[in-house]
């Protein structure tokens, strides 16, 4: 019993000896901890959506800037101006024309995501972004059929044309054997037709250098062709150049002889020989000369040509 007495004066004198200040500050001191955490929480909160929406707007504008990249405009321009008639399927034109509609003009975007920018600021961006990411998306699938539209009609023209122009080079080379002067080219032509049947697969520029090749030694041989048919008329024209004097030479020789006359003969009336005649003589024994230095062999009179028959010193003989 005394020593329980002797105990509640203790406690008694240390609630006298505690300030009463303590349990008000302890409470401040806990509210302001309890403010200053959820000041903390709030802030780190706030920070992870402020880096969520950077990355966020960041990826979208990213991808945005990829669809409208220099290079990705000019294809998106080349495959609009392709024409109907330039492609496999018309369908793929009027789906482009459709959703470059949709985004309005195609240019260059410029939108940013930056740290210093608010997180709504960044939601807004991206929710745009994303918008013309959609838009622009539309439009580079629709230029790309357009533009495999375009190169698989391009490929089955390139076919058609190299089966053509190899039909064109064989049928050459048959109706050129013999024809040409150098068969040099017709050779090379039977192997550029052998190169160009080899040429399958998908890759159109295979196609168009090998019809280009045929051109050439189609060329080649349609240039020989024309040599040796120049040479062969440059041939007739001189054969028969050469051909016309030796005739007419022959010709001339041939009135020359048959309208010469002969020479009358000699020491007839007492002299030396007197002008022509066209009145022939009938034929004479052979006489020497006179003197005047004819000669002693026999002469032909002159061919009548005045048809009378009468000798040239006017005597006519019988009949």
């Amino acid at each position: 019993m005394d020593n329980r007495d002797k105990s509640k004066p203790n406690s008694d004198e240390a609630k006298e000896r505690r300030p009463k200040w303590m349990i008000p500050l302890i409470a401040v001191v806990v509210v302001s901890v309890l403010a200053l955490a959820v000041v903390f929480a709030w802030r780190a909160y706030e920070h992870r959506q402020h880096d969520s929406a950077l990355s966020s707007c960041s990826q979208a504008v990213s991808n945005l800037h990829g669809l409208t990249r220099p290079s990705q405009l000019a294809r998106y321009h080349e495959a609009g101006a392709v024409r109907a008639d330039q492609v496999k399927d018309a369908k793929t034109i009027k789906a482009l024309s459709r959703s470059v509609k949709a985004v309005g003009s195609l240019r260059p975007q410029t939108l940013q995501c930056k740290t210093s920018m608010s997180t709504e600021s960044l939601e807004a961006t991206a929710n745009k972004s994303k918008k013309l990411d959609a838009g622009y998306h539309a439009v580079y699938k629709a230029a790309n059929a357009v533009l495999a539209s375009r190169d698989a009609k391009t490929l089955n023209d390139a076919k058609a044309a190299l089966s053509c122009k190899i039909n064109e080079a064989k049928k050459l080379l048959q109706d050129s054997d013999g024809k040409v002067a150098d068969n040099t080219v017709r050779d090379n032509l039977q192997k550029v037709i052998d190169q160009a049947d080899q040429v399958t697969g998908d890759e159109i520029k295979a196609y168009q250098d090998a019809v280009s090749a045929l051109q050439v030694a189609i060329d080649r041989v349609n240039a020989s062709t024309q040599t040796k048919s120049q040479a062969d008329q440059q041939a007739a024209a001189q054969a028969q150049r050469q051909s016309r004097p030796t005739s007419s030479n022959n010709g001339r020789r041939g009135s020359v002889q048959s309208r010469r006359p002969a020479s009358r003969p000699s020491g007839n009336r007492g002299g030396g020989g007197g002008g022509s005649s066209q009145a022939p003589t009938a034929p004479s024994s052979p006489q020497r000369g006179d003197g005047n230095g004819t000669s002693g062999h026999a002469v032909l009179p002159p061919l009548d040509t005045t048809h009378h028959g009468c000798n040239p010193d006017g005597s006519c003989g019988i009949g």
